[in-house]
């Protein structure tokens, strides 16, 4: 008896450090979208994706090497390149061609469909079954967000609710073949390492695709450049993966539903958008599906 009740206390600790470190994960990653739209501003968007992903690769390459990482496995590579393939080089590349059709406040609420994305290639890819209540508030906040998407801007700019659309699928997938593979590896070994994966091919198309001169980029430009780099394709992974491992990867996803509420803050604050009142009541109503969906993920 005094043994279950020990192993039940530490299933629900390593719940609660799961949910802890999601958070700040998502926390670092609502600032990715202002920042990236700052970047995009001055910089290709294609160089963008390719000068973040080189260098948080350099980034983790060092931080490999400096902690001792053992190398993955041969039966790891292919998860890592699913990971890369996701993170590293598609919801960047998409995200930051859809900001050139479409403001940041616009796309963040698109970050609400990504807890559905997420759950449903943690059923495919991750093995987790969630409760069939689980699913119907996933579905009713990923619903509010497009039925607000559509009810603002679809007529208005397809291109970039399209591009938005695709890189939400994509990320899911990246996410929950992330998770999955940081129960073996590790939650900051996984992102680093399918950083370094990618950095043979990132690095010459960045310095390829350069600008001739970077004369005419100003601060914030570089400031923006410098967050994503850093903090949205390195730092919020290691707290994300590890989050997403520890208290289930379907769960966990739903704390992305949280993601527009502070995006959209840093859209109103940084970039003075304008925020709707409608883009408050989306807010809301997916708090209270991720609320619901916390109690009924497993």
């Amino acid at each position: 008896m005094e043994r279950t009740r020990d192993l039940q206390h530490h299933s629900c600790e390593k719940n609660l450090n799961g949910w802890i470190n999601g958070f700040i994960g998502v926390v670092i990653f609502s600032a990715s979208l202002p920042a990236t739209k700052v970047a995009v501003l001055e910089f290709d968007p294609v160089f963008l994706t390719l000068a973040r992903a080189t260098i948080a690769g350099v980034l983790a390459l060092a931080m490999l090497g400096l902690l001792k990482a053992r190398r993955p496995e041969r039966i790891q590579l292919v998860p890592l390149l699913l990971v890369a393939t996701g993170v590293v080089v598609g919801f960047p590349l998409l995200t930051a061609l859809a900001l050139q059709h479409v403001t940041s406040a616009h796309t963040i609420v698109f970050l609400g469909l990504l807890p559905l994305s997420t759950a449903a290639f943690a059923v495919v890819r991750g093995g987790e079954r969630p409760r069939p209540a689980f699913w119907c508030f996933s579905i009713l906040g990923s619903t509010c967000v497009v039925a607000y998407a559509i009810s603002q801007g679809l007529k208005a700019a397809p291109e970039g609710d399209i591009l938005m659309l695709l890189a939400v699928l994509i990320c899911g997938l990246g996410y929950a073949e992330g998770a999955k593979l940081s129960r073996t590896l590790g939650g900051w070994q996984v992102i680093s390492w399918a950083l370094v994966l990618s950095l043979p091919v990132m690095a010459p198309l960045a310095w390829l695709w350069a600008p001739s001169s970077f004369a005419g980029v100003h601060l914030p430009a570089w400031l923006g450049l410098a967050y994503i780099s850093v903090f949205s394709m390195l730092i919020g992974f290691v707290f994300w993966y590890r989050g997403l491992a520890q208290g289930g990867i379907a769960a966990v996803g739903q704390l992305q539903l949280l993601q527009p509420f502070f995006g959209l803050a840093l859209a109103a604050t940084l970039l003075h958008e304008t925020i709707s009142l409608g883009m408050f009541g989306v807010t809301a109503a997916v708090i209270l599906c991720v609320i619901a969906a916390r109690k009924f993920s497993r």
